[in-house]
């Protein structure tokens, strides 16, 4: 690890970490903490894995979707040939909407669901930015404390980066890549907080990234059980669903990272934290039980 001891936590001058989990258990909350406001900036530089994936690897697919729907209306297709108006997306760390919407979820047209084939495609297009988003890491760090100066840096990944690892290979790139420059902490939740998230995902969708299998299997299994042709189900209904699923299917991967490649603190621990001082006793907390045991 990256530091293997409290010790080595507390006295290090350079202080990384990566967080990761599902969504919604914390990661943001702390990296937001450590980051500080506009105008009482703190002293960690904040790069968040879904803001890079929405800017710089999925930016032009997002931009160019809202100019495709903006086409259909002839007044705004107009100004639009005619370069008369500029069409983006306003992603920012706090609001990932235009990344979930471009995503979004298969089943109905009419009910803004898109062609499983469609949603497919998309699916292959944030797995591929997702790595490259992880592979990223080591050059931000460099670039903040190079450009910035900022000698502390946390890593906030998104909950799907368990779907495009491999956290039982040594030589996973993405996992090398965070585990050689920082040091890689799992939020562990309770099934209490999986019902939380189940009711947060329904009202707010996050982006999401799921394994093909997974996927295809959730698909056919709601199609068996709803009776719903491909074209008729509620792209949110099935959403839902496939998110409940994942949790739990995720589970077993998250384990496996963190047992090989990092330590654990849970999303109760983290609810807690309130400033810089807690992290940094949440973090040596974690070091002090060492890596997780199957």
């Amino acid at each position: 690890m990256f530091y293997e001891t409290e010790a080595d936590w507390r006295s290090a001058t350079r202080r990384r970490i990566t967080l990761f989990g599902m969504s919604g258990l914390g990661k943001t909350h702390v990296s937001q903490i450590l980051r500080g406001g506009r105008e009482d900036a703190g002293e960690w530089f904040h790069y968040s894995i879904d803001y890079r994936i929405g800017t710089a690897y999925m930016g032009e697919h997002i931009n160019d979707n809202l100019k495709r729907e903006a086409m259909k209306v002839p007044f705004l297709a107009k100004l639009l040939r005619t370069d008369s108006i500029y069409i983006g997306s306003n992603m920012t760390f706090e609001n990932l909407s235009p990344l979930s919407a471009y995503l979004g979820q298969p089943g109905d047209p009419a009910q803004g669901g898109l062609p499983m084939a469609e949603y497919e495609r998309r699916q292959e297009l944030h797995v591929r930015a997702e790595i490259n988003a992880l592979l990223d890491t080591p050059h931000f760090i460099e670039r903040a404390r190079d450009i910035y100066g900022y000698d502390h840096f946390i890593c906030d990944t998104g909950g799907s980066i368990c779907e495009v690892v491999d956290p039982e290979d040594p030589e996973d790139p993405a996992l090398t890549a965070l585990s050689d420059n920082t040091l890689m902490i799992w939020i562990e939740g309770t099934p209490d907080h999986a019902q939380t998230l189940i009711d947060r995902f329904s009202r707010d969708p996050k982006p999401m990234c799921y394994r093909p299998a997974f996927l295809a299997a959730q698909w056919q299994a709601y199609l068996d059980r709803t009776g719903t042709p491909a074209d008729r189900v509620n792209p949110k209904e099935f959403a839902v669903a496939a998110y409940a699923a994942a949790i739990a299917e995720r589970q077993p991967r998250y384990v496996a990272m963190a047992r090989n490649w990092g330590v654990k603190t849970t999303a109760a621990e983290v609810a807690t934290v309130r400033d810089a001082a807690d992290v940094s006793d949440l973090v040596a907390a974690a070091l002090g039980r060492g890596r997780p045991t199957p």
